[in-house]
């Protein structure tokens, strides 16, 4: 059978653009990213995080969608090809297999996360926040997470419109899906700066995001901005391999990757726009995390004018930047089935979504019944941290690491020149040695030291 023979191709370069900033746009750009860049010298954080991107991220990911190009397949199968065509040891098929399973591990409780979302776009309209103090909007938020059987249905809820859109396959799933989610979602995070600009404070949330102040700017901070920059663009968990492999071979990969992390910057600063004024307005605390989302904000949409229809509609944002990344989490484990004996696309999708969804019980269960249980707690590195906090702590600080360094290595240091070059359409000019450069000494060594300093 030919190579790529199994999977249907992107219809055109704007369904794979498409599709690919949907799966790195996603809850922590709403949240983290603003946030992180207010504390962390505003102005200042943001040059040094896209310096990140583009000396980091965007030549791994230029590595990632290479190797799904080139290998056709699923991760695994891909990076087998490879390894064969480069004479290298069929062991570089583990590196497939590691995105494969670090996309599934975040899935599970990805879609835990992502099902609060869903509830609250229902609470929020039906009007459950109007005039909340902070007491009765957190009553709300514990309750939700003290409830196993409303968390478990949200996450299953949410999981089945993800093997739903999956299931259908790549024109007719995922670009669909992508083609009306992903326009919505900016237009959604444009009328809420908009918004945003008129009813909060928007001055003073501009210059706490960007107000240039290079005092803060130390180790620490950097290591911050490059994690911040790998994590945000998703690459090293096979999702963006898997894609590369259904790219047409018209595609430039190198425009597109540079594309791809602009789109994904982009919302992120949008996000802090939509958000911080409001947050400033109503006198409310910007450095909550996952609380400013679930927490803080309903207050304020109580409060706001209009804050039903605003609120709601800030949810369903989030919800849709949720399931562009949670599609492309579940579709490398369903390509990999699909290669496995010609299996059909739909029950393989039904397996591996019921079989998510039965690991991320789990984590619903982190949140009350086993708030308690701590599985390794007899390490002292893991003695606080629930089912939950074990699996978030494996796939995002030693597996996508650890796959972001190995992808830099092999497309860098293993793959012939001649291949490379012929696969990203390039000359051996500029361009290109200034990519290869970058993947060989310095994406490796940056991403190396936020593994090493976040097992610390």
């Amino acid at each position: 059978m030919q190579r790529g023979s199994h999977h249907e191709a992107w219809s055109s370069r704007f369904a794979f653009l498409l599709a690919a900033v949907g799966s790195a746009v996603g809850l922590g750009n709403i949240w983290k990213f603003p946030y992180v860049t207010g504390v962390n010298g505003g102005g200042a954080f943001v040059l040094v995080y896209v310096a990140c991107v583009i000396l980091v991220v965007i030549p791994i990911l230029i590595g990632e969608l290479l190797i799904g190009r080139r290998g056709g397949e699923s991760p695994a199968n891909s990076m087998a090809a490879l390894a064969k065509d480069e004479n290298r040891h069929s062991s570089w098929e583990i590196l497939g297999w590691l995105g494969i399973i670090a996309a599934f591990l975040i899935l599970t409780f990805y879609s835990v996360i992502a099902g609060w979302s869903l509830a609250y776009v229902l609470e929020t309209a039906k009007g459950s926040f109007e005039n909340i103090d902070a007491t009765g909007s957190r009553e709300i938020f514990d309750g939700l997470l003290a409830d196993p059987l409303s968390l478990g249905l949200w996450h299953g809820l949410f999981m089945g419109i993800t093997m739903f859109v999956v299931s259908r396959g790549v024109k007719k799933g995922l670009e669909r899906a992508v083609t009306v989610m992903l326009p919505s979602l900016f237009v959604i995070l444009l009328v809420l700066v908009g918004y945003a600009a008129i009813a909060g404070e928007f001055k003073r949330a501009f210059d706490f995001l960007f107000t240039t102040d290079f005092s803060k700017i130390d180790a620490n901070v950097i290591l911050i901005a490059v994690g911040q920059a790998f994590f945000s663009v998703s690459v090293g968990i096979g999702a963006l391999m898997t894609y590369g492999a259904y790219l047409p071979r018209d595609v430039s990969i190198p425009k597109m990757s540079c594309v791809i992390a602009a789109a994904d910057t982009l919302v992120a600063v949008l996000a802090g726009l939509a958000i911080f004024p409001i947050v400033f307005a109503y006198g409310l605390e910007p450095g909550e995390g996952p609380g400013l989302i679930f927490v803080t904000l309903p207050i304020a949409f109580g409060q706001m004018p209009g804050g039903t229809f605003i609120g709601t509609l800030f949810f369903v944002l989030l919800a849709f930047a949720a399931l562009t990344s949670s599609i492309s989490l579940l579709e490398p484990t369903v390509s990999r089935l699909v290669e496995q004996r010609d299996w059909k696309r739909v029950p393989v999708t039904i397996c591996a979504g019921v079989a998510a969804w039965l690991v991320g019980l789990g984590s619903v269960f982190s949140f009350n019944n086993w708030a308690d249980f701590t599985p390794l707690g007899i390490f002292p590195t893991f003695a606080n941290k629930t089912v939950f906090d074990l699996l978030d702590y494996l796939a995002t600080n030693i597996l996508l690491p650890l796959g972001g360094m190995l992808i830099a290595i092999f497309a860098g240091w293993l793959m012939a020149k001649k291949s490379t070059l012929d696969e990203l359409g390039l000359t051996d000019g500029p361009v290109y040695r200034v990519w290869r450069f970058l993947v060989r000494f310095v994406s490796p060594v940056a991403v190396g030291l936020v593994f090493l300093f976040n097992l610390a």
